[in-house]
């Protein structure tokens, strides 16, 4: 609108100017080498606005032929950028999408029109790595690794190359040159980190994540974390030397992160060592109440150095009340009450495990049968049912099971890799290890329903003062359902019927379904322990391998 009002404004003065031009017509002479001019102001205003204009038309022609070379030659690189533009970014695109062909091809166009351009160098490194050619990407790396402006890119291609090639000497060598510079990369400092903790060079990697820390590579909750980790591994490395030493930094690393088993643990141990039993007692029991581990339990019980069986029975009992409930914590009580012969005691911590019991229950339950009751049966049944039980937690890092734990992953050299975990959880391996064992056991014959339903469950818990023998399968039993041969397909003849004899093969797992002092599935009642059949039992060297694999 207000251009609208000053175009009209401007209109409108225009038009009063010539109408008052117009009105007031004037003469104008001129007079110049003898001759002598005469117009109106009109007629000569109008001339000097003709030759104004002729005079600025001449003026722009003139310049424009002069800037004439200048203008096609911008016009020429302007179009030559254009084209490399879209090289490199198609060329990029085709990398995104594997296409090596066209990136080769893209790549060659753009470094045909911008040799020298850092978009160019990326492009014909990753062109190279697609296509395979490892030796043509590193030679395009340690080119841009010799610029001011692609040396941080140059560097890290040069060390991932130097990783697939498995060289990390080399891969050192180019993240610490990386890291040496003003504006660290994230990627360098964690490289040099991990490096320093897989050659065991504790001192060299706090120094690296002190000055991680003031890069700014690291927050403070993940620094405490780390530096926690390593003083506990420079604690476990001086333990045997310098037991003073040990204890200044396990303290410094429970300080740093109580929650952090392995520093309690090791603390606790070392200041009951020393004598500080109340001192390793605290560190211990605040670390537990925020992750019960066995662990700290084993380090809870031997505080004081010759202590009986009794007395660390009472004293994991005291550190298990802290924690009511926990599994740990059960385990942690049964096993000393074990070891001090409490067998009530032991039975009670593990009745709320044993609906689904893991590996360590069910081992725990056969020493337990084993060696209250001398029942060799129940044992052997227990034992057999851990085979096949759930797995316990374990150190696990990157698919790597420990059993104790380590600061650094040794598989890809991560700092605090290893986590309390079962090792199958959240893994695919497990998965197909879990399929193949449903396709086995969907193979094996399901043996007659009167072998098992003619026996009463009893749950190991609930022990019966006179257990009756479990009776035995009658001639009266028919033949099962399911074992019934099957129609015949359409596709072939009539098959003869012919008598099934179920295979004994035991089922994946063996439900206890026997009185507490049965001597064993289909055994006869006898005073004395029965000869081992060769076909069902394995022989005495094969029985204590399996128990030595439940050993805590």
């Amino acid at each position: 609108m207000i251009r609208v009002v000053v175009y009209l404004v401007i209109v409108a003065l225009l038009a009063f100017a010539a109408v008052w031009f117009a009105e007031h017509p004037g003469d104008v002479a001129i007079t110049w080498q003898g001759r002598r001019i005469e117009t109106s102001v009109m007629v000569l205003m109008v001339a000097i606005a003709a030759v104004a204009i002729l005079t600025v038309f001449l003026w722009g022609t003139i310049r424009n032929i002069i800037r004439a070379p200048d203008a096609i030659s911008h016009y020429l690189r302007t179009r030559r950028g254009v084209r490399g533009y879209l090289a490199v970014s198609q060329g990029l695109i085709a990398v995104g999408s594997g296409d090596a062909r066209a990136a080769k091809k893209l790549s060659d166009e753009a470094n045909r029109i911008a040799p020298d351009e850092p978009l160019t160098l990326l492009l014909a490194a990753q062109a190279a790595q697609l296509s395979g050619d490892r030796g043509a990407a590193v030679r395009t790396f340690e080119l841009m690794a010799g610029r001011n402006d692609t040396k941080l890119l140059g560097l890290h291609g040069l060390f991932i190359e130097a990783q697939r090639r498995n060289d990390p000497r080399a891969a050192l060598l180019y993240a610490e040159e990386a890291a040496r510079l003003t504006a660290v990369p994230s990627w360098a400092g964690q490289a040099v980190l991990e490096f320093r903790c897989s050659a065991h060079d504790w001192a060299g990697a706090l120094e690296r994540l002190e000055r991680n820390m003031k890069s700014g590579l690291v927050d403070k909750t993940s620094y405490r974390r780390q530096r926690a980790v390593l003083l506990t591994a420079q604690a476990i490395a001086a333990e045997n030397g310098d037991r003073d030493r040990a204890k200044a930094l396990a303290l410094e690393a429970v300080r740093m992160a109580p929650e952090l088993v392995p520093a309690a643990a090791l603390a606790g141990r070392v200041l009951g060592e020393t004598g500080e039993l109340r001192k390793g007692a605290r560190v211990i029991e605040a670390a537990w109440k925020i992750n019960p581990h066995p662990d700290l339990a084993d380090s809870y019980a031997h505080l004081r150095s010759g202590t009986s069986a009794r007395d660390r029975l009472a004293r994991i009992e005291t550190l298990a009340a802290t924690a009511p409930g926990n599994v740990e914590a059960a385990l942690a009580v049964a096993r000393a009450a074990l070891d001090a012969q409490e067998f009530a005691t032991a039975r009670q911590a593990l009745a709320p495990l044993m609906a689904v019991p893991t590996r360590r229950v069910a081992a725990l339950m056969a020493e337990l049968e084993e060696t209250q009751h001398g029942d060799e049966g129940r044992a052997r049944e227990w034992m057999t049912r851990a085979l096949n039980a759930r797995r316990d937690p374990a150190w696990t890092a990157d698919g790597f099971v420990s059993d104790h734990w380590l600061p650094v992953s040794p598989v890809t050299g991560r700092l605090d890799a290893f986590e309390w975990k079962d090792p199958l959880a959240g893994e695919q391996p497990g998965a197909v290890i879990e399929a193949e064992r449903h396709e086995a056991e969907s193979r094996i014959p399901e043996p007659p329903k009167a072998d098992v339903g003619a026996r009463p469950e009893i749950l190991e818990a609930q022990r019966v003062p006179e257990p009756a023998p479990a009776p035995r399968e009658t001639a009266e039993h028919r033949e099962p359902a399911d074992l019934r041969p099957s129609e015949p397909l359409p596709s072939e003849g009539p098959r003869p019927r012919r008598a099934l004899t179920p295979v004994p093969l035991a089922p994946p797992v063996i439900p206890l379904v026997h009185a507490p002092d049965d001597p064993g599935p289909e055994q006869p009642e006898l005073q004395a322990d029965p000869a081992p059949e060769p076909t069902h039992e394995p022989p005495g060297d094969s029985w204590t391998r399996i128990r030595q694999l439940f050993k805590p």
